[in-house]
């Protein structure tokens, strides 16, 4: 009994001599990428770009408890997580041989990463211009002394999609002298938004371009921003408008040339002509304005719609007239308000669009200025007034001709009979 209870406690004894004796276990530290952020997000064939990682040694704490096993008993061990010696961080290609996405950065002797802790790196990312398009995975590298490399792969996506010109309101055709408003929509057709979108026009010298240049900024993907410029033709023929469409992805420049093919030519014999215009209106009111359209073509023309060109606002917003025939004349009034509009001088303009066969064409706008006042405000009528004055004046006048005309008559028979029964007495 006394050899049993001996060699019990020399098991126990042994086994504080092993703990005590057992060195402390070093465990190797995990360092991961645990982010990455790449500017622009989708890139276009030539295109730069900051790819930003965070690299961290996941391990929170520098030392930690485990349990392991002598003898089939259970002892506790202490396990010290060292700290990450970094040496470099480089980025290398796919592994397809290329090198069609370069990185021109790499980071040497970074030196400790401890338990816990990140650090943040940016590298410029370079895609070159022969590139296609599609998805690829460039490699981050860390080398860590004493210890394996991390290899973390992350994607970037290529796509030559571009931003394009749709046409909204552009006619086929515009007429010589004048100015003709245009409208078209800027569509980005790329995965992810681009800023700095600005048009200005490069072509025919014949077809200017007001205003000179139009900024539109950023604009998100799939989405479009219509833009609305005016043509002032000097020249009769076939022109093209060509429009230089500039945008950056990231800090990345590009452009696309878009052809907007025009005929110009004589086009004044379909043109609205003002009836009644106000020369001003009350802040808060309201003026009626007249027009008239006159098909002086020799055929006829269909679709015919008078739409008014401003900032206040009208109603109606368009007036459809629908089919002319020749020498057919047709008026239309609008009723203008002043409710958005600041005192002083402004501006409104009226174009008539309408098809003729299968083409379509727009006059060049009219347009008329006028004053919001506080005051009671007047109108002109250019056609109307002075008529209506005139046959007012002349019917006045026969209306007071007519009486005295009657009274002549009377005296003129009173006279005569006086003088014949006169007569008839002397005889």
């Amino acid at each position: 009994m006394k050899n049993k209870n001996l060699n019990g406690i020399m098991v126990i004894f042994l086994l504080l001599i092993l703990m005590n004796l057992m060195p402390t276990i070093n465990a190797e530290p995990t360092v991961m990428v645990t982010s990455f952020n790449l500017y622009p997000e989708v890139l276009m064939p030539g295109d730069d770009a900051e790819l930003t990682i965070t690299l961290t040694n996941t391990e929170v704490t520098a030392t930690h408890t485990d349990t392991d096993y002598i003898n089939s008993l259970p002892v506790d061990v202490m396990v010290d997580t060292i700290s990450a010696t970094i040496e470099n961080v480089w980025i290398t290609s796919d592994g397809d041989g290329s090198y069609s996405i370069t990185a021109h950065d790499n980071y040497e002797d970074i030196g400790d990463l401890s338990p816990g802790s990140s650090i943040s790196l940016s590298f410029k990312i370079s895609v070159d211009e022969n590139i296609s398009q599609g998805l690829y995975y460039p490699i981050i590298r860390v080398d860590i002394e004493d210890y394996q490399d991390v290899k973390y792969p992350f994607p970037v996506r290529i796509d030559n999609k571009s931003l394009s010109i749709m046409s909204s309101d552009v006619p086929s055709k515009i007429s010589v002298g004048g100015s003709t408003d245009i409208s078209f929509n800027v569509i980005n057709k790329r995965k992810n938004g681009v800023e700095g979108i600005s048009i200005y026009s490069v072509g025919d010298s014949d077809l200017e371009f007001n205003p000179n240049a139009v900024f539109i900024g950023s604009l998100d993907s799939g989405n479009s921003e219509e833009v609305v410029v005016s043509l002032n033709p000097t020249d009769l023929g076939n022109k093209i408008l060509s429009l230089n469409l500039s945008f950056l992805n990231g800090d990345n420049a590009h452009f696309e040339i878009i052809n907007i093919p025009i005929e110009v030519g004589e086009v004044l014999d379909v043109a609205p002509i003002f009836t009644n215009i106000p020369i001003s209106i009350k802040k808060g009111s309201s003026s009626r304005i007249g027009l008239e359209v006159y098909n002086a073509k020799t055929e006829s023309i269909t679709g015919v719609i008078i739409t008014p060109i401003t900032n206040a606002t009208v109603i109606p917003s368009q007036y459809f007239i629908g089919a002319m025939d020749s020498d057919d004349v047709f008026s239309a009034s609008f009723d203008l308000y002043t409710d958005m509009l600041d005192y002083g001088n402004n501006t409104i303009k009226f174009k008539v669009s309408y098809k003729q066969g299968s083409e379509y064409y727009e006059t060049p706008t009219i347009d008329h200025s006028f004053r919001v006042i506080s005051g009671e405000g007047t109108s002109y009528l250019p056609s109307t007034k002075d008529s209506d004055e005139s046959n007012g004046f002349s019917g006045d006048i026969l209306s007071m001709c007519i009486p005295i005309l009657l009274l002549i008559i009377v005296i003129v028979i009173i006279i005569v009979l006086w003088k014949w029964k006169k007569g008839r007495k002397n005889q």
